[in-house]
């Protein structure tokens, strides 16, 4: 019964997909068996997409704007033209074509590159729309990835979309502009995922494939998921990744609810569990935490700025704080 929730013991399955990672799981209702309807009709999707814009919007002029311009930078020097070389020029930027031609010096003039891409990484799978308080991890995740995509447009900065389950479902090339914002985000609350799998190797593999140039990349996820670590370490070798770890008080507490039948947000096996035994309470909540600290310890070797919002806190202060972090290493 207990290997249900180990990640070291995963119950059989037919999938071919079935991968050793830990499982979360929730108290199976009727309701929960319902398919879910994750394509909101037309009016309530504008609904939501326009709330979400008045109050993302509105965070990132008033509260991120300075951190994020001061925290992410241009990528690098763009050549602008070659001119005659002044005494104090870097000699190391001589033209010799030119100044062979030229019968005199000159000297290539380069200029700092603002502009950046900023992708977001998103996780769909099923575990994503699990939520016991003031939200869903996928609502949060659609607040965070707008938040961030109207404070990258500010700066004059381009915006692109990856959403994966066990698959990369689908891909939105980075652009400018706030009407792109908005497509982005309506991607993000709108679409159906094909699966309800989680692998986010696959994500990470393809944002370095679909991304040549150097990035910021904000990976939004529970991180429910083993077998990433390889990719997430070139990708971070490639990009400037953020992993944006999305948590639910009940991602580590079992609920005391008696005898239970408990249904794995993605694959849907399920099991009876009593849950009003404190061993059984106890060891999954032990294993649900091993996982966070082998996460953390992961992120921490590959010196990732990461950033933890649970599903019933506030996601600016987070943030902030991350950019606030990032400015103060910057500066020594």
């Amino acid at each position: 019964m207990l290997s249900f929730f180990s990640p070291d013991k995963p119950a059989a399955s037919t999938r071919e997909e079935r991968r050793d990672k830990p499982r979360q799981a929730k108290p199976r209702s009727d309701e929960s068996r319902k398919p879910r309807d994750t394509k909101p009709a037309t009016a309530e999707l504008l609904k939501r997409l326009r709330a979400i814009e008045i109050k993302t919007s509105h965070l990132a002029n008033e509260q991120l704007s300075g951190t994020y311009s001061s925290v992410f930078r241009g990528q690098g020097l763009s050549f602008r033209e070659v001119r005659a070389y002044l005494p104090g020029d870097d000699v190391r930027w001589i033209d010799w074509n030119v100044s062979a031609r030229m019968n005199e010096p000159f000297v290539k003039v380069f200029v700092e590159e603002r502009e950046m891409t900023v992708m977001l990484v998103v996780d769909l799978s099923e575990s994503e729309h699990f939520g016991t308080r003031r939200s869903s991890k996928a609502t949060v995740a659609a607040e965070i990835c707008a938040l961030c995509a109207f404070s990258a447009i500010r700066n004059n900065d381009r915006v692109g979309l990856l959403l994966a389950t066990d698959v990369v479902e689908a891909i939105v090339p980075p652009k400018k502009g706030e009407k792109h914002v908005m497509r982005v985000i309506r991607e993000i609350l709108g679409h159906e995922p094909a699966r309800s799998g989680t692998n986010l190797k696959v994500a990470l593999e393809t944002l370095c494939k679909v991304q040549k140039r150097k990035s910021v990349a904000f990976v939004v996820s529970d991180f429910f998921d083993r077998g990433y670590e390889r990719a997430l370490a070139l990708a971070a070798s490639k990009h400037d990744v953020i992993p944006v770890v999305l948590e639910d008080v009940r991602d580590t507490e079992m609920p005391d609810v008696g005898l239970a039948t408990f249904e794995d947000l993605e694959t849907g096996e399920e099991v009876v569990v009593d849950t009003s035994d404190r061993n059984v309470r106890e060891r999954y909540a032990a294993l649900m935490r091993a996982h966070q600290v082998e996460r953390d310890k992961l992120f921490k070797k590959l010196a990732l700025d990461t950033v933890t919002i649970r599903t019933d806190g506030n996601y600016v202060e987070p943030l902030r704080k991350l950019f606030a972090k990032r400015t103060r290493r910057m500066r020594r």
